[in-house]
């Protein structure tokens, strides 16, 4: 009856079920399917949703809530803090690598449950100055105009303390007014950016590392002051160093979130060829990097039309589907960040034939069947967060146009029946997400309404009726597809306690539940009339009753009670009235 998907970003918390009025809508050229917003509307996101024989409109799942960025820091290992890293003395290197992991997984925690543009920071726990605090969390003090100018003509000096200089700056810039204030004077980003491109590689490292601090600010005036360095950025992607390679990667990303200028330059300058070759390195931390930078880029509002197309154009397409479906194997976090790559592309391009010549449905298919495989067994840890987009992906694959029959594999909903089962009491934001491909499978093919059914999944369906809102009313619409396929399935549907569990659901106070609810017994009366004998011996006509005066409601209501109050023996009645239902 109706296909649905899910919207963004990589929630632990229920998401929300209010729809979002700015959802920007996008039409195709079959009128039953639309485009609803994702979860980070700022930037555009889309997901289509894949209707039935009726339109339904379906609220978005999450909004956007806190602020526009999210800040956090993720450590380098120590052998990168050649310049001035006192607080990293006396860590082990495994301390300061899980104290990365917790923060790298902290992050995308945050993107799954907020859906925000974040900016990232790579950072050491270092302090400059003798018996200053240690931390990465300390923040230094505004230092005045006078002072900065001072640390300027340090980092200038031809010195041996050229270095302790850079160093010093680097602690500073992390306050935002400092930043503000080095960015005004005249010449700084012109200093910087020739200590940067010189020849010397700890001055270059160090330099690198003040333009990540100010690549990390919320002031658009100082990441656009960063525009003369940008060339030199992508250049250096191939640099000499894993650490160098990093640095610049998340400086570019985080360029890009903060300024359209930026974007505007980078594309031009072939930030695109430079992140198809950077995506083909062995090193798990340079394709997070690189996973991250084209996240942004892909979550630009000019996306669709200056910067997709030139994705898809390059090699980017056939190695994020592969990072993406060897995620358990080659590692999480780049799994992750080009899942929802992956996702961005597939919700805002409304022409997916790239991804899918490449194979998308089947692969990421099979890669559900992977992740369900791992349990109940041996559950990764943060599988939810690559299961999240995947699900969505897939979703709006089977939402496009020419899709219908992809991927027919009765495996399928077993593999989404066992992560409900798992993500169910921890992650419950994920019920919605499987339902909404439940829903994109189920309506339009029969093949997946028999195999809900024959596979005995019915019953475990029938339990989400207890979840949220959006789950019920989700559940409801699957059901809609399966009654809507004719005679037998519905009959199928009335061996299980189904009409039961409708009547509490008639006396809930959301129409968009009632209404669902109204629908499904509507596509029950009409290809079983008896099931309204049933549902009158069943107290269903006092339920139905109570929403004669919902305006939006009552001529559904009124059609339902005219056909229980009819005699069981006059089918030809009964289908009478419920014609004037449709």
């Amino acid at each position: 009856m109706e296909k649905s998907q899910l919207p963004s970003e990589l929630s632990s918390r229920p998401p929300s079920e209010e729809p979002d009025s700015s959802a920007r809508v996008c039409t195709t050229s079959n009128p039953s399917r639309r485009l609803h917003s994702c979860p980070c509307p700022e930037r555009g996101c889309v997901v289509r949703l894949r209707r039935g024989r009726r339109d339904r409109v379906f609220p978005r799942l999450e909004t956007a809530p806190g602020p526009a960025f999210f800040l956090l820091l993720l450590l380098p290992p120590p052998s990168c803090g050649a310049g001035g890293g006192a607080g990293a003395v006396g860590r082990s290197a495994e301390e300061l690598r899980e104290r990365r992991r917790e923060r790298e997984a902290a992050l995308r925690k945050a993107r799954r449950q907020e859906q925000l543009v974040s900016k990232r920071l790579l950072r050491e726990d270092s302090v400059p100055e003798e018996g200053g605090q240690q931390g990465a969390d300390v923040v230094p003090d505004t230092l005045s105009e006078d002072e900065v100018l001072e640390l300027l003509r340090g980092v200038q000096r031809g010195s041996e303390d050229r270095k302790r200089s850079l160093g010093r700056l680097r602690w500073a810039l992390q306050n935002e007014e400092t930043q503000q204030k080095f960015v005004r004077l005249d010449g700084s980003i012109r200093v910087l950016t020739g200590l940067f491109t010189s020849s010397l590689a700890d001055l270059q490292l160090e330099a690198a590392r003040c333009l990540h601090e100010l690549s990390h600010s919320s002031v658009p005036m100082v990441a656009e002051a960063c525009l003369p360095v940008t060339s030199y950025l992508l250049t250096y992607l191939s640099g000499h160093s894993l650490e160098f390679t990093e640095l610049c990667l998340y400086t570019l990303g985080n360029l890009v979130v903060e300024s359209e200028a930026v974007r505007k330059q980078l594309v031009p300058q072939g930030i695109i060829p430079v992140l198809a070759s950077c995506i083909q390195s062995p090193h798990e931390a340079v394709l997070e990097g690189v996973g991250y930078v084209l996240s942004q880029l892909l979550q630009a509002k000019e996306a669709p039309t200056e910067i997709i197309p030139l994705v898809l154009d390059s090699v980017l397409p056939q190695h994020m589907l592969r990072l993406v479906c060897s995620g358990l194997r080659a590692g999480m976090g780049a799994a992750v960040e080009f899942a929802w790559c992956l996702h961005y592309i597939i919700c805002r391009h409304k022409d997916n034939v790239v991804l899918l010549a490449l194979g998308a449905v089947p692969a990421l298919t099979s890669l559900l069947l992977d992740l369900a495989s791992q349990i109940p067994e041996d559950v990764p840890e943060g599988l939810e967060l690559l299961v999240c987009p995947v699900l969505r992906c897939l979703s709006n694959l089977l939402a496009q146009t020419g899709c219908q029959g992809q991927g027919q594999d009765g495996r399928l909903l077993v593999a989404l029946f066992l992560l409900l089962q798992c993500f169910l009491q921890q992650h419950p934001f994920l019920i919605q997400e499987c339902l909404w491909l439940l829903n994109n499978l189920t309506a339009d093919d029969p093949f997946f309404c028999s195999a809900l059914l024959s596979l005995d999944l019915l019953p475990a369906l029938l339990q989400l009726l207890t979840c949220s809102q959006m789950a019920i009313v989700l559940v409801l619409t699957v059901l809609c597809n399966m009654a809507e396929k004719g005679v037998s399935q519905c009959q199928r549907l009335l061996q299980q306690p189904l009409l039961p569990r409708l009547l509490p659901l008639l006396t809930l106070p959301d129409p968009k539940t009632v209404g669902q609810c109204l629908e499904l017994l509507h596509l029950l009366f009409l290809h079983c009339p008896e099931a309204a004998a049933d549902f009158t011996r069943q107290g269903g006509h006092q339920a139905l009753e109570q929403h004669q005066s919902t305006p939006e409601l009552q001529e559904r209501a009124q059609a339902l009670l005219d056909v229980v109050r009819q005699s069981p023996g006059a089918p030809s009645a009964c289908q009478a009235t419920l014609a004037a239902f449709s």
